[in-house]
């Protein structure tokens, strides 16, 4: 067979906010681009509106540019679906909203548009005065039986109570991030390692420990290029655990920590390691006090109880000079890793 005469071209289109994106959405988009030669999936924005929408919900505000992404990647094995942005009229009415949207969403559409997709057969009326009676209207799952979700049930319940009708690629972009943080041999990796095996997710080591590990020696003889591998390598698994982490990701150290050893052994802070400080986005830093016993293990050096009390003192005023708000953990291994998830259950119900 030969390709379609462009006059024999059939064009669809399926449009929604995507607040948020969901399996619902990307089982109609699939299920429509089996149905035309062409489809185009059409982001409809109005930032004051999304705004309010997200704020609503309990959600950070999710720009049409990241919900435009999230189904362009969605759906890149699909040749014949594009992905577009149309910003929405501003509210007059009812039927303004559906006219001049509908004028709008013509001019975006370089094709005749052949087939609209919804999930709402009450929408025929408005799609047969828009792109007039000859238009095909298909109604896809309306009952919702096969992804029984919609995106005002997720804004009602909350992303997490619904977090398997998430496609994997938004998942990161709500995915919570908690650094643990505190000064040497204060049981940050144990706490981490533990606190992501109960929760069933990622977790990112302390890459300077790696380093360290690697040059045959502790902090005293890391250099300033050891400290750009530091952080540049920390935040690379990063951005790399967070793609498989199942709602929550815990990071052992961050920069700030890396800033603390840098003014430690280099006696003064590095420029380039406060620039990853202002990036970093973290939702919860459990600072966990030095309470606990020192433990020697050759790549410490801060183990006397005054010197101890001295550096987490910098530590702290570190963070607090950068309005870095964070949760004090102390007490034994048993109390920190229950004050621990005491901070991160109210964190995911907040």
């Amino acid at each position: 067979m030969g390709e379609p005469r462009m006059e024999e071209l059939t064009v669809g289109h399926y449009g929604g906010k995507f607040i948020p994106f969901h399996k619902g959405h990307l089982y109609a988009i699939t299920k429509a681009a089996a149905q035309v030669d062409q489809l185009y999936v059409v982001v409809s924005y109005d930032e004051n509106r999304d705004r309010k929408l997200c704020k609503d919900a309990g959600l950070n505000y999710i720009d049409f540019k990241q919900r435009q992404q999230w189904i362009m990647t969605s759906t890149k094995g699909m040749p014949n679906v594009k992905v577009l942005a149309v910003e929405d009229p501003p509210w007059e009415s009812e039927e303004h909203m559906w006219l001049e949207g509908g004028r709008r969403m013509i001019e975006a559409i370089p094709e005749q548009i052949t087939h609209i997709f919804s999930s709402e057969s009450a929408y025929d009326h408005w799609f047969r005065l828009i792109y007039g009676e000859d238009i095909q209207h298909v109604v896809i799952d309306e009952a919702r039986r096969i992804f029984p979700i919609s995106a005002t049930k997720i804004r009602n319940e909350g992303v997490f109570a619904n977090w398997d009708m998430i496609p994997d690629v938004a998942k990161p972009y709500y995915t919570k991030k908690i650094a643990i943080v505190g000064v040497e041999s204060c049981g940050k990796s144990t706490l981490t390692r533990n606190l992501a095996q109960l929760f069933g997710t990622e977790y990112v080591e302390e890459y300077g420990r790696t380093v360290s590990e690697e040059i045959g020696d502790g902090s005293s003889l890391l250099t300033e290029e050891h400290y750009k591998e530091i952080v540049f390598g920390h935040k690379h698994m990063e951005f790399q655990k967070i793609k498989k982490a199942n709602k929550l990701l815990f990071i052992d150290s961050e920069a700030v920590v890396s800033q603390y050893y840098a003014k430690m052994y280099l006696g003064q802070e590095l420029d380039f390691i406060e620039g990853v400080i202002q990036s970093q986005d973290y939702d919860l830093y459990l600072f966990l006090e030095p309470d606990v016993k020192w433990v020697a293990d050759g790549f410490r050096t801060f183990n006397e109880p005054e010197v101890r009390k001295k550096t987490n003192r910098v530590l702290k005023e570190m963070f607090d000079e950068r309005g870095i708000q964070y949760a004090s953990i102390s007490g034994n291994y048993e109390e920190r890793l229950d004050k621990s998830i005491e901070q991160i259950t109210k964190l995911m119900t907040n």
